[in-house]
């Protein structure tokens, strides 16, 4: 007696599920948040933000009224702190320069602080408040 383990039905049946499985399937997220970010997905609730700004959302999922800023008129290297009492809890890095956030109003390292790739690195929803930013050369 010969038995078979795989039919015209069950090989149909494995092959759209390996099809659904592989359609479903998201990379896991490793790394810092800013390596997670950089493999998040930008859709149309991610807001606008144009090349060579730094976008921040008060709120997650980039809500609330967008602030920008631009290497025109940003100090390249300096601790740049929100408006006072202002904080972010999403951004886009645009700029084409790594971008460093801050817990810290005051750039300190001695609280939460992420490093986001430029030219492209939205993250929808920071780890901690974002009080300040400093823009980098390379």
């Amino acid at each position: 007696m010969r038995l078979r383990l795989r039919t015209p039905h069950t090989t149909a049946l494995l092959t759209g599920l390996t099809a659904l499985a592989a359609a479903l399937a998201v990379p896991p997220a490793t790394g810092t948040p800013a390596a997670q970010a950089a493999t998040g997905v930008r859709g149309a609730a991610s807001g606008d933000c144009a090349t060579g700004q730094l976008c921040l959302w008060p709120a997650a999922g980039f809500g609330g009224e967008r602030r920008t800023y631009e290497l025109s008129d940003t100090d390249i290297e300096s601790c740049i702190p929100l408006p006072k009492g202002g904080t972010a809890a999403a951004l886009a890095n645009r700029t084409g320069r790594p971008v460093t956030t801050y817990q810290s109003a005051e750039c300190a390292e001695t609280a939460e602080f992420d490093t986001y790739p430029g030219g492209g690195t939205w993250v929808p929803r920071s780890p901690y408040q974002v009080r300040a930013f400093k823009v980098w050369e390379r």
